[in-house]
């Protein structure tokens, strides 16, 4: 091996472990690493991948929850030559299928929890907590000396959400995580003393991508748990073990709501990082008026791109906490028409990206890549306004923008209207076929406490123009998620369509 000296997503550990040998890298548990002893059990788990009988190229699912096995998985893929391809844990059936099946995964790194839902005869090692595991054969195995991988490798399959398709698996090299890492690193001012405490889910991007192996290449302490379970972070939080937090809007309002929230002594938290989803401004009131020191970072983007693109950091919150914030370091940026025409600033339009972050395409799906990348440029399929500063606020997604009787309405408009009445604990927007209006304004909602239809439509109105006000309210009692915590609009359309 050539030493570590290339830009890969396993070289910034490397360099990592020679800068800080002894420093403590990873908490999971009662387990503990330092940087020298992860990026041995890193080496070591890259050879038994490939003493599995995997060569350079070949896939390797990993569908487990989070834990210290899971990265040491995904760097040693990277070591190995290997293409990592994460898999939501909650996926089964068809679902599960189709990723596995469609990645070409030839081995799938998992735990006994949930390797009964694998498809029928697919091979299968054990990330941790059995004999045989890939962390129990890490004592009697012998580091990788194989040759390095090249940036310009593919590293990982990412797969989008699905919110409005079948997911596509994007391919990411390292060079484009490893710039991504750097945007990370620079955007949200992530630094070695920082204590984060990583609780998304491992295998969705922002997680894995933004922060942990980014914390990784600075030298940062990291502790993982295994989902973000509110008390366990107070605890950490007033011992003074974590002061960063990453969370999407959905775990932000379960934080804010547990019964604890407002008694713990959080003053020692001094990073909020929320994204994955829009934030509804009036959650992020309550937020700051609750923490009013702690620093807020609204981070956007989407797996093609590693995923993120946009920063708003603490300094431009105020008079624009709807926006999210200018491009990162490595990624340029602007606003076009339906024919690919820039627009003037203040114009609605679709979100497209230039940089070293994107993907090269998606894995066997040559004519949707072909679709989203045109005329050099990658075309998100979110709608959004750019101002005067540079700063973007999305408005939807192209698909979810709602046609109601030939006008435009954006979805996320009324929701924050309706976000701001007390009988409202979640809401999803969606245009639903009507004969009248092409698409009736159909607020989906879960309920807080005694709240009518007529009373949210009376809210509605008192703040928007009526076209744009709710047709119909539906009542549910929870809105369907992917595992980002991202609402599956789409869903909602196929279920309520017909009513």
């Amino acid at each position: 091996m050539t030493g570590g000296g290339r830009s890969t997503v396993d070289g910034m550990l490397r360099r990592s472990a020679r800068r800080t040998p002894d420093a403590v890298a990873v908490r999971y548990g009662e387990r503990s690493w330092t940087y020298a002893q992860l990026d041995d059990a890193v080496s070591r788990a890259a050879r038994v991948l490939r003493d599995e009988g995997l060569e350079p190229g070949d896939r390797v699912a990993s569908y487990g929850h989070n834990s210290d096995a899971y990265l040491i998985g995904f760097l040693a893929c990277a070591r190995a030559g290997l293409i990592h391809v994460p898999v939501n844990h909650n996926l089964s059936g068809e679902d599960l299928a189709y990723i596995v099946g469609q990645s070409g995964s030839t081995l799938v790194l998992t735990d006994a929890a949930v390797a009964d839902r694998l498809p029928q005869g697919i091979r299968t090692l054990a990330l941790h907590d059995a004999d045989s595991s890939l962390l129990a054969r890490l004592r009697t195995t012998e580091p990788f000396d194989g040759p390095e991988a090249r940036p310009e490798d593919l590293v990982q399959l990412l797969y989008t959400s699905g919110t409005t398709a079948r997911p596509k698996g994007a391919m990411m090299t390292h060079r484009a995580l490893v710039h991504e890492y750097l945007s990370a690193i620079h955007a949200l001012d992530l630094r070695s003393d920082d204590r984060p405490v990583h609780s998304l889910p491992l295998y969705h991007s922002a997680q894995m991508h933004v922060f942990l192996v980014p914390y990784l290449a600075i030298g940062a302490r990291n502790t993982i748990l295994d989902a973000p379970d509110a008390v366990r972070i107070f605890d950490l939080v007033e011992a003074g073990e974590a002061d960063s937090l990453f969370a999407p809007p959905t775990v932000w309002i379960g934080l804010s709501r547990h019964p604890e929230f407002a008694d713990r002594d959080l003053s020692g938290l001094r990073k909020a990082y929320y994204g994955a989803s829009i934030m509804p401004v009036p959650v992020l009131e309550r937020l700051v008026g609750r923490l009013p020191r702690l620093a807020f970072y609204n981070c956007f983007g989407q797996s093609e791109i590693g995923p993120l693109a946009t920063v708003l950091g603490p300094d431009e919150h105020a008079g624009r906490m709807d926006s999210c914030g200018r491009p990162v370091l490595f990624v340029e940026a602007k606003v076009v028409d339906d024919a690919g025409k820039d627009v003037e600033d203040g114009t609605p339009g679709e979100v497209v990206y230039r940089s070293p972050q994107l993907c090269e395409g998606y894995w066997d799906k040559p004519e949707e890549a072909e679709e989203a990348f045109r005329d050099g440029w990658f075309h998100s399929g979110d709608l959004a306004v750019r101002d005067a500063e540079g700063y973007f606020t999305v408005v939807d997604r192209v698909k979810d923008v709602i046609n109601s009787g030939g006008v435009l309405v954006a979805s996320r408009e009324v929701e924050d209207a309706l976000y701001g009445h007390p009988g409202v604990a979640e809401t999803a927007v969606v245009g639903l076929p009507d004969e009248r209006w092409i698409e009736a304004v159909t607020a989906v909602v879960v309920p807080k406490g005694e709240v009518t239809e007529a009373e949210l439509v009376a809210h509605a109105r008192e703040r928007l123009a009526h076209f744009k006000a709710p047709k119909r309210i539906l009542f549910v009692d929870e809105l369907p998620r992917n595992a980002s915590g991202k609402i599956l609009k789409r869903e909602l359309r196929d279920r309520f369509a017909g009513e």
